[in-house]
């Protein structure tokens, strides 16, 4: 892909990547479900939200996913409604189990940060095993991080005294409908349903 235009070198650069995989996984462990269109992160709402924080300076978005054999036309739409809002897309064929893009991520930030200029870090991910590491020693370098995720799968940011973390629902717009988050720790006094992730029938269906 092309990627995104530099910038001169005196400019405060915010950059913001997104673990597309991790985060689509992590919607739908929450949901219990496949995410419906009321469910899904309003991309344009969090471009908004990055342009805040970059002030009058550059921000860069920046997509990361893979692309798993014969569902090029399913993700083709949702990777051009991408570049539509500005968002820079890498797109990498899922191959084998390990063609993951966690290491396109981190070679992305640390390309940025050899260019100078790099003020914040933004990473949209849960996955605290790849990515707690090196965005402790971007804060070590004076380099602001922050986590956007869901609070139920970003223990690795919560838990860390020098990473800020952001729920992605706190993001004003980026989901039409409140996410249905009803949790053992989040139980009101009066206590509360929780639904089947699925239904009691598919125990007759045979497993494959």
């Amino acid at each position: 892909m092309t990627e995104p235009e530099l910038a001169p070198r005196s400019a405060q650069r915010t950059l913001l990547v997104w673990d597309a995989p991790n985060m689509d996984m992590s919607l739908g462990s929450l949901l219990g479900a496949r995410p419906t269109s009321a469910f899904r992160p309003r991309f344009d709402a969090v471009g908004r939200w990055l342009l805040d924080r970059a002030g009058e300076g550059i921000a860069e978005a920046c997509v990361f996913t893979n692309v798993t054999p014969g569902s090029t036309e399913v993700v083709r739409p949702w990777v051009e409604a991408l570049r539509n809002v500005g968002f820079a897309v890498f797109a990498k064929p899922k191959i084998t189990e390990d063609s993951d893009i966690d290491s396109d991520m981190l070679d992305h930030i640390a390309a940025r940060r050899a260019e100078g200029g790099l003020a914040g870090v933004v990473v949209a991910s849960g996955d605290g095993r790849a990515f707690r590491e090196p965005l402790e020693e971007l804060v070590k370098a004076a380099i602001g991080v922050t986590v956007i995720g869901f609070r139920e799968y970003a223990s690795f940011a919560q838990a860390s005294d020098i990473i800020d973390f952001v729920d992605l629902e706190d993001i004003d717009g980026v989901f039409r409908e409140p996410l249905p988050r009803m949790t053992l720790d989040s139980l009101p006094d009066e206590g509360a349903w929780l639904p089947p992730f699925r239904s009691l029938r598919s125990l007759l269906e045979k497993r494959l």
